[in-house]
């Protein structure tokens, strides 16, 4: 079964190391909390609002042992009115056998409002 393992987080400043530590830090709380292996992993998609191109946020998923050969695409996030700014979304494509509700969806600083329904959920382990 593949299932769609989601997360998002904000940054403060549109710059290569802002962007890169941001999508790291994220990626490592999706991938340590659903205990995520390389080679399980279908695609990733990962999305940035207008405002942040500084880099492309997949370079820090490459920072990853074991990472190298997984497909990774970039791309940018609609520009709908009021959403929010700053923002790196990621959808991750996960073969495994846990349920919807097993999955652990990740969302850091601001991107939190994303998802309140998800808040208790993003802190188990």
């Amino acid at each position: 079964m593949i299932r769609g393992v989601r997360g998002a987080t904000t940054v403060r400043v549109n710059t290569e190391e802002a962007i890169v530590a941001a999508a790291k830090e994220m990626l490592a709380h999706l991938i340590e909390q659903n205990q995520i292996k390389a080679d399980d992993v279908a695609s990733v998609f990962i999305s940035t609002t207008e405002d942040l191109d500084a880099v492309f946020p997949a370079k820090a998923l490459r920072e990853f042992e074991g990472w190298t050969f997984v497909p990774v695409m970039c791309m940018r996030e609609i520009p709908v009115t009021n959403s929010l700014k700053m923002c790196i979304r990621v959808m991750m494509h996960v073969n495994t056998d846990r349920s919807q509700e097993e999955i652990i969806h990740v969302y850091l600083n601001e991107a939190k409002v994303l998802r309140p329904d998800l808040e208790s959920s993003t802190n188990r382990t």
